[in-house]
């Protein structure tokens, strides 16, 4: 999936969102970010395999305050209230998600309700706010049967 492809307008705030892409397509979706002004944060997930190590990840990645509890709440927080990256919207691009999704399924899912909630705060507050997760090829080939 590229913001070109599916018509998807990354300085609308009603399309925000979390959207599952080809890793192929993160690149295209930073530029495209970049281009509208949006501040863009890249986490890569390859070998990340449960909540503490996904957590120290994305406190890295999006440079979380010092004061950042590293559990579920406390990231819920930050990610509603970004505004130590000044920007007038939001992309976070995950790349090598299946590395979690394998290993931490439930963490896993409590990771896409924590974006998904603040997609919902982004767009509630007319702020862009999109979060893209790659997933190998193989997760898409039964998404849809072929005609």
């Amino acid at each position: 999936m590229s913001a070109d492809r599916f018509d998807l307008d990354l300085t609308r705030p009603a399309q925000s969102g979390v959207y599952f892409v080809g890793i192929d397509d993160l690149d295209r979706l930073s530029r495209a970010a970049a281009k509208a002004d949006l501040c863009v944060c890249r986490t890569d997930l390859a070998g990340c395999h449960d909540k503490d190590e996904l957590l120290r990840r994305l406190a890295a990645s999006l440079q979380l305050p010092a004061t950042f509890g590293h559990n579920w709440d406390a990231l819920a927080d930050c990610l509603r209230d970004l505004g130590w990256l000044p920007a007038w919207g939001h992309v976070l691009l995950f790349a090598h998600t299946d590395d979690l999704r394998t290993a931490a399924g439930h963490d896993y899912e409590i990771l896409l309700g924590v974006l998904d909630d603040a997609a919902t705060f982004g767009e509630e507050h007319d702020r862009p706010w999109f979060a893209f997760l790659a997933l190998p090829d193989s997760a898409f080939e039964h998404a849809h049967p072929s005609a």
